[in-house]
C-alpha cells in the first residue's frame, strides 16, 4: 500500500504544446506496472483547452466544478457540467476544456497501453472552439 499525503505532490502547469491555455494538472495516480491507471484533477481557466488528442484505451472525465466543452472529432461541441461523466472510446480524436466564461475542473482518467496514455495531436483553433454547441 502506498499512500500520498494531500500536498505532498506539486500541481504543475500543463505544457503548452498539448493545451492552449491556463490549465493546471494535480496528481491523483499514476498505478506502477503492471497496473496501468493514470488518473489526475484537471482545473482549466476560461477559454483554455487541451489539444486535439486520442487514448489508446479510452478515457473518462468526471467533472468536479465548473462548466466545459468537449468533441470528438466531426461531432457536436457537447457542454458539461458538475457531475457529469465522459466516456471517450478506444483511439477517438477528442479535444475538452473550459467554456469562454467559466473555468472547469475535471478528473481525468485513462489506462496505458504498452505504455502509452495518449496520442497528442494539432491544436483545436479558435474556430473550432467557438462552434456552435449541439
Amino acid at each position: 500500500m502506498d499512500i500520498h499525503v494531500s500536498g505532498s505532490r506539486p500541481t504543475r502547469r500543463a505544457p503548452q504544446e498539448n493545451f492552449t491555455g491556463s490549465v493546471l494538472q494535480d496528481p491523483i495516480n499514476m498505478a506502477p506496472a503492471p497496473a496501468r491507471l493514470n488518473a489526475s484533477r484537471v482545473s482549466f481557466e476560461p477559454g483554455a483547452r487541451t489539444a486535439w488528442h486520442t487514448h489508446p484505451l479510452g478515457q473518462t472525465l468526471y467533472v468536479v466544478s465548473g462548466i466545459g466543452r468537449v468533441q470528438a472529432k466531426g461531432g457536436p461541441i457537447r457542454e458539461i457540467r458538475p457531475g457529469d461523466t465522459v466516456w471517450i472510446p478506444p483511439n477517438e480524436k477528442h479535444w475538452h476544456g473550459a467554456s469562454p466564461g467559466n473555468s472547469m475542473t475535471h478528473i481525468a482518467m485513462q489506462e496505458a497501453l504498452d505504455g502509452v496514455y495518449s496520442t497528442w495531436m494539432e491544436h483545436v483553433t479558435d474556430e473550432e472552439y467557438g462552434g456552435k454547441l449541439g
